[in-house]
């Protein structure tokens, strides 16, 4: 009898560590997808700016056309893109091809004093800053997530319920570089 006892209670003991498994994969798994929601969040924001950005300089920067039509097409990429590695690529190119524009306006007095290119240009900094905090949570929580279904023995709860690998948001290789600075005047 005793033995039967023991054995119902060793039984439940792992049925109660197995359910805290798994609820602690479930719950790391939401908060990854919830830490990506964020950066959607933003990245929609960011693809709602662009055109109202691109537009109130249009008129000032006749001669950056092509720069202005590279951000637009890079916008469409970056909605278009579906993989993660895709999208982070897509949206790495038009952090850079904003920077650009950004460097850009210093040619132009007359928009550097526009009150609503200024504006436009704060909300796009404010966003690009959540961006980077959004992907950098999102990573963590991706890391975390990970390393519970790498270990044991939450690989092994992981493999019967088929948890799998999140990757991360990285930075594309061209956007690793650091960037050349000529102070020639």
């Amino acid at each position: 009898m005793a033995g039967l006892i023991i054995f119902f209670a060793v039984v439940g003991f792992l049925v109660l560590v197995l359910i805290g498994i798994y609820n602690s994969l479930v719950r790391s798994k939401i908060q990854v997808e919830n830490a990506w929601a964020q950066i959607e969040t933003q990245l929609k924001r960011r693809h709602d700016l662009i055109p109202n950005l691109v537009n109130a300089v249009k008129g000032y920067m006749k001669y950056e056309q092509e720069t202005l039509s590279k951000i637009v097409e890079a916008r469409n990429r970056a909605i278009s893109a579906t993989a993660l590695g895709d999208r982070a690529r897509a949206e790495g190119e038009l952090t850079g091809l904003l920077t650009r524009l950004f460097a850009l306006f210093e040619n132009y007095p007359d928009l550097k004093a526009s009150q609503n290119v200024l504006q436009l240009q704060e909300q796009l900094t404010t966003t690009e800053n959540q961006i980077a905090f959004a992907r950098q949570h999102y990573n963590d929580s991706v890391m975390i997530y990970n390393t519970k279904i790498q270990t044991f023995p939450g690989n092994i709860v992981a493999s019967w319920f088929s948890f799998s690998k999140k990757e991360f948001f990285e930075i594309p290789e061209t956007e690793k570089s650091v960037p050349q600075v000529n102070l020639d005047i």
